[in-house]
C-alpha cells in the first residue's frame, strides 16, 4: 500500500485540498520565499501524504519534513508527538516552525532550513 516515500495516495485529494484552499500565510510565505523551485538546491512537495498523515513540506532526496504549526496545533500537543514519533520511525528528519517565526523571523527560519539541507547532503 505504501510505496515511493510511504506516499498514500488515499489521501491525495484531501492533500490536493490543502494545497489550494486552505493554505496559511505562514506556509505561503515559506513556499514563495524559500521551498518553491529548488531555492535551497532541494526539490520541496507541499501537503505531501506520507502513512496516514499529511506533512506541509516534504524533500524526498533527504527524507526531510518541515512543519508549520500554527493556531490548529494548540490543542494537538500528543497528537502531533505521536505523528512526528510514527513519521521519525520510519526514518524521515523532522524541523518544526511557528507560524509567527515564518512570518516575523523569516532569515532565521531560511538559514535554520539552508544548514539542515546542508548537514542532511553532507551525510548521504
Amino acid at each position: 500500500m505504501f510505496s515511493n516515500n510511504h506516499y498514500n495516495k488515499n489521501l491525495k485529494d484531501f492533500a490536493r485540498e490543502l494545497r489550494t484552499q486552505s493554505v496559511s500565510k505562514a506556509e505561503k510565505i515559506i513556499w514563495k520565499s524559500i521551498l518553491s523551485k529548488n531555492q535551497t538546491g532541494e526539490r520541496f512537495l507541499r501537503q505531501r501524504p506520507i502513512n496516514n498523515f499529511i506533512v506541509d513540506f516534504f524533500c524526498p532526496k533527504l527524507l526531510l519534513i518541515i512543519e508549520i504549526d500554527g493556531v490548529s496545533h494548540l490543542n494537538k500537543g500528543n497528537y502531533d508527538r505521536f505523528r512526528e514519533d510514527k513519521l521519525k520511525s520510519l526514518g524521515y528528519s523532522i524541523i518544526r516552525f511557528s507560524e509567527g517565526e515564518v512570518i516575523n523571523q523569516l532569515d532565521e527560519v531560511s538559514n535554520k532550513i539552508n544548514h539542515i539541507v546542508y548537514s542532511l547532503n553532507e551525510e548521504i
